[in-house]
């Protein structure tokens, strides 16, 4: 379970009353309401997962957490203090290949350090240490195109972890891996979050994943106008192997109560989806 925390602590990350509607570029008469009236919380110390059906606007969720988009209506705040502008006590974890591919390994791990003008040689041994930790020790010089999709996704992470974010944004960020691959860099995510225990905010559409990496999981209803519609507390001991809890009984029991949430919305989800795409 997570750490136990203050009441009067404010939470690392508080989005409130948050709506997000985008404006068609083409008609300026055409919306669309992604996120509607949705409050979401993370305590200091806390790995919260959403989950919903594909297109339901989670991504939108971190992207303001994050600072990165501005909500139509509503408020973030960042350990209590409103947020204006890019949250800088968070680091992102993006879906897709965030690497640039003129950089060596080391380069594009050190790339926020190099960006906050730290010294090259302070830099380079916190990038060699981050590449150990995540087990790309000796890898320093390769290439994005040399290296495999789990060596890139490693690196991905050194490079959101060496800033030492106070709060973790991951957006799927081990969909487009094979399960053995995947299972392998959740565990290495749940150490590494363990020594330290800052707060996660984790999107993924994989409710396994949710459930074995998590404190508490947050269920979004299908769009538009996405909001949660449950919230469930993971009460499996910690520390935990993603593989061996899913024979836990409780995980079982909590898959079962959360998929019966779940499923209605992705199923509508679904049919959306075949609409667009007709």
């Amino acid at each position: 379970m997570s750490m136990p925390h203050s009441l009067n602590e404010p939470p690392a990350l508080a989005l409130k009353d948050i709506t997000c509607t985008f404006v068609s570029r083409d008609d300026p008469n055409q919306r669309y309401m992604a996120v509607k009236d949705t409050t979401l919380e993370i305590a200091a110390g806390e790995f919260v997962s959403v989950v919903g059906p594909t297109g339901c606007g989670k991504s939108t969720l971190l992207n303001v957490g994050a600072g990165l988009l501005a909500p139509s209506r509503g408020s973030i705040e960042v350990f209590g203090q409103q947020l204006v502008g890019i949250n800088d006590r968070a680091g992102y974890m993006f879906q897709g290949e965030a690497l640039l591919p003129w950089r060596s390994a080391l380069d594009n791990v050190t790339a926020g350090l190099q960006f906050a003008n730290v010294p090259k040689d302070e830099a380079a041994e916190k990038g060699r240490d981050w590449m150990r930790r995540v087990g790309l020790g000796g890898f320093e010089d390769r290439y994005p195109h040399q290296m495999s999709g789990g060596m890139r996704k490693r690196a991905m992470l050194a490079q959101t972890l060496i800033r030492d974010p106070d709060i973790i944004l991951m957006d799927e960020p081990f969909s487009a891996l094979d399960i053995q691959t995947r299972q392998l860099m959740e565990n290495e995510v749940l150490e590494l979050w363990m020594a330290k225990r800052k707060a996660v905010l984790f999107i993924t559409h994989d409710l396994d994943e949710a459930i074995a990496m998590s404190d508490r999981v947050v269920v979004l209803s299908a769009g538009p106008g996405t909001h949660p519609i449950g919230e469930f507390v993971v009460d499996l001991p910690r520390p935990r192997d993603v593989t061996e809890v899913r024979s836990d009984p409780r995980f079982v029991e909590l898959h079962t109560q959360i998929w019966n949430v779940l499923r209605d919305e992705v199923l509508k989800g679904y049919e959306q989806q075949k609409k667009k795409a007709a």
